[in-house]
């Protein structure tokens, strides 16, 4: 018997941030969750599988039509004509008190309760999968505490939508621990909520299998569901399975060893060129490219900054693949010559540093600085300000915390120019 256990697919999720990047390929963009998704149900068809566990935000919140309703029904449509039944849970992003629409699913489509914790049985397997979704958004109750004791001489799962203990980094809805987990005596814990893939503990099973597809710069690598085996004596094996269409990623250039915009520029290419030798093919890559160590391409570097970002874009065109995008590229190279080597010079640069070292506590200078630009941060679109630190501390009027960000890399380029 095997089974695919999924959570976290967010049908339909908006990408933000989209439109602050001219060259995004947005269509593509748009349609990852559902790519990765069919990929997922043409696996669970090719293996056969006994059943399908979604545990837990399968949407994004309510639809903004129907559409994504629509594309649900259709692929449960596709799983029900090869007799493959779906347990599904409703977590934090699909509970009941965030949807405001929804659709008759399929017959093979089974959804656990939100007002108390359901059991399915399929009796030809012997298996019972307890679980209950989420009918508030926030739900900070301990959900597990108040499943049922196991069906003896059966395989029993537990379908759970919960931060687990020691998860900071998510939202803290349906606490609990591996303690609790482990006392209730099922088989095997299907988790959902943490992004990342996780296998918490085999003996009972504990297994986030991580979103389907990765969504933004901050969800790297591959993403996809697991596939799980079991026999009558317990679960034999839990193995990852990749259906992700777009992967994000970062590519990290060291430049200490380069010092200038062309070399630094080369040294990306190269990296592209591994990156795209190591992933599969019918994969598309979004790229951040960070530039970083102490070079003496710095100062080139920023004076050149615009210029940087287009031959980087050109290095991902000359790859000869349209499966390449550049989402950002951050600079955080240092000078090679530091402000205490600058304070012993005795020309014009040295007064300059002087200068932009009592600049963030001149209230003078400073707002005289926020007179001046802005008029320009003004008529930027917002998403341009929040993806650029220097334009959101002039929106919020930290002048001084501009000063100190750009004084490096100013005083660095003018030496360099001298």
């Amino acid at each position: 018997m095997k089974f695919i256990h999924t959570a976290d697919i967010h049908l339909d999720s908006p990408l933000s941030g989209l439109a602050a990047y001219k060259d995004a390929p947005v269509e593509l963009l748009r349609n990852v969750t559902r790519d990765a998704f069919t990929r997922l149900v043409d696996l669970a068809i090719e293996e056969m599988v006994d059943f399908m566990v979604i545990a837990g935000d399968l949407y994004d919140g309510s639809w903004k039509d129907y559409n994504t309703g629509h594309f649900f029904c259709r692929e449960m449509g596709r799983l029900n004509q090869a007799s493959i039944p779906v347990y599904l849970l409703f977590g934090n992003h699909d509970a009941d008190s965030e949807m405001t629409k929804k659709l008759t699913l399929p017959a093979n489509v089974h959804t656990f309760e939100s007002r108390k914790t359901s059991t399915f049985r399929i009796d030809a397997l012997r298996v019972a999968l307890h679980g209950r979704s989420y009918k508030e958004a926030a739900t900070v109750d301990n959900l597990a505490s108040g499943y049922p004791a196991p069906v003896a001489g059966w395989l029993n799962i537990g379908v759970l939508h919960t931060a687990l203990e020691g998860y900071a980094a998510h939202a803290n809805y349906a606490p609990c621990s591996v303690a609790e987990l482990n006392a209730k005596g099922y088989d095997y814990w299907a988790l959902g909520h943490v992004h990342e893939h996780a296998v918490i503990q085999q003996s009972p099973w504990i297994v986030f299998p991580g979103n389907l597809q990765g969504r933004h710069i901050r969800e790297t690598g591959p993403r996809g569901a697991v596939m799980v085996s079991a026999e009558d004596a317990g679960i034999l094996t839990v193995d990852r399975v990749l259906v992700d269409s777009l992967r994000w990623e970062v590519v990290t250039v060291d430049a200490s060893d380069v010092g200038t915009l062309q070399e630094v520029i080369r040294l990306v290419g190269r990296a592209f060129e591994r990156l795209l030798a190591a992933t599969p093919e019918h994969l598309f890559l979004s790229v951040r490219v960070c530039i970083q160590g102490r070079t003496g391409a710095h100062g080139e570097l920023f004076g050149l900054e615009s210029q940087l970002r287009e031959e980087i874009l050109g290095q991902a065109a000359g790859q000869g693949s349209d499966r390449l995008w550049v989402e950002k590229v951050r600079l955080e190279t240092q000078p090679l010559i530091d402000g205490g080597a600058l304070a012993l010079r005795t020309d014009a640069l040295a007064d300059l540093q002087r200068l932009l070292e009592q600049a963030p506590t001149d209230p003078d200078f400073l707002q005289s600085l926020l007179d001046d630009l802005r008029p320009m941060v003004d008529k930027a679109p917002l998403e341009l300000i929040r993806r650029l630190p220097e334009l959101e501390a002039i929106r919020l009027g930290q002048a001084g915390e501009l000063v100190r960000s750009v004084s490096p890399g100013l005083l660095a380029y003018l030496a360099q120019a001298n």
